[in-house]
C-alpha cells in the first residue's frame, strides 16, 4: 500500500521539542509517513542551547540520496542546515519537482547561530528560488530582506523582497509581535491571506518547525498551499495552548 510520505532535512534536538524529533512528531499529526535526514547533531533543551556538530557534507548528500532512491516524498522541508557545504549538498541532490518547504533557521531563539553567515546568501542562491514556500519569523525575515520589521506593512515588504529573490510564496510568522493576535502574513506575487490565532502570553520552543513540518505533511498528503497553511496554523496554535514544560519553566509545542 502506498502511503503519502513528507521529509524532513534538519538538525537533531534530542530535547524532542524542535527539529528532527518535533518534525517526525508532527508529520503523525498530519496523517504522513515521516522521513528524516539529519544535518547536524545539537546539545540543546527547551531554553537553550549549548552546542553544535555539523554532519559531514557527503554524509547527508548519502543520507537524502538513499531515501530518495526508495521512495519519493510528497513534500521536503528543509531546517536547520548549518552551513553553505550542506545547503550546496541538499541543493545538488534535492529533485526541484518535489515542493520544497525552507523553514531559514538561522539562530536559536536563545541567540545561538545555527547557519553560518556566509551561508544565508548561498541559500538565497541555491534553495530559495526553487522553493514552494518559505517560512521565516520576523528576524529571519530581517535577515534574508535586509531590512528592519516593526510593523505589518513592514512585514508584507520583507515578504516581497524575499519573493524578488525567487521564492514562490513566503509566510512571514507574526509570533515575534506584539498584540492579542499572532497574525501570520501568508504572501504571493498576487494576494496577501492572514492567518490569525489568540497570542499566548509565553514563549514556545519548536513551534516554527512544528510549524513548517505540518504545512509540508499538508502538501504532501495533498492539500493546496493555503489550505496546508491554514491547517498548520491551527494545529500549531493547538499545540501551543496545550505545551508541556521542562525544569525551565520554558514551554515546548505539543502537536
Amino acid at each position: 500500500m502506498q502511503f503519502p510520505s513528507a521529509l524532513s532535512i534538519a538538525g537533531s534536538d534530542p530535547s524532542g521539542g524542535a527539529g528532527i524529533q518535533i518534525d517526525l512528531k508532527t508529520f503523525v499529526h498530519t496523517k504522513v509517513w515521516g522521513m528524516a535526514v539529519i544535518t547536524a547533531l545539537t546539545a540543546q533543551n527547551s531554553s537553550r542551547v549549548t552546542g553544535s556538530w555539523p554532519v559531514e557534507p557527503d554524509i547527508v548528500q548519502k543520507q537524502l540520496s538513499t531515501v530518495l532512491e526508495d521512495m519519493t516524498p510528497g513534500a521536503v522541508k528543509t531546517g536547520m542546515l548549518a552551513n553553505a557545504q550542506i545547503i550546496r549538498a541538499v541543493s545538488r541532490t534535492l529533485p526541484q519537482d518535489i515542493p520544497l518547504v525552507i523553514d531559514p533557521v538561522i539562530t536559536s531563539t536563545s541567540g545561538y547561530r545555527l547557519l553560518d553567515e556566509d551561508a544565508v546568501q548561498v541559500m538565497c542562491e541555491t534553495l530559495i528560488p526553487f522553493s514552494h514556500i518559505i517560512t521565516p519569523n520576523i528576524p529571519e525575515a530581517e535577515i534574508l530582506a535586509n531590512m528592519s520589521i516593526t510593523t505589518e506593512d513592514e512585514m508584507i515588504e520583507a515578504g516581497r523582497r524575499i519573493i524578488d529573490i525567487g521564492a514562490s510564496r513566503v509566510i512571514v510568522k507574526g509570533g515575534h509581535g506584539t498584540g492579542i493576535h499572532a497574525t501570520d502574513l501568508l504572501i504571493s506575487k498576487h494576494e496577501i491571506i492572514r492567518l490569525t490565532s489568540k497570542r499566548q502570553p509565553y514563549d514556545v520552543h519548536g513551534s516554527g518547525c512544528s510549524f513548517s513540518a505540518a504545512i509540508t505533511g499538508y502538501i504532501a498528503g495533498g492539500c493546496n498551499t493555503i489550505e496546508s497553511c491554514e491547517k498548520a496554523k491551527e494545529l500549531i496554535s493547538n499545540g501551543i495552548s496545550r505545551a508541556i514544560f521542562g525544569k525551565s519553566g520554558r514551554r515546548i509545542i505539543n502537536p
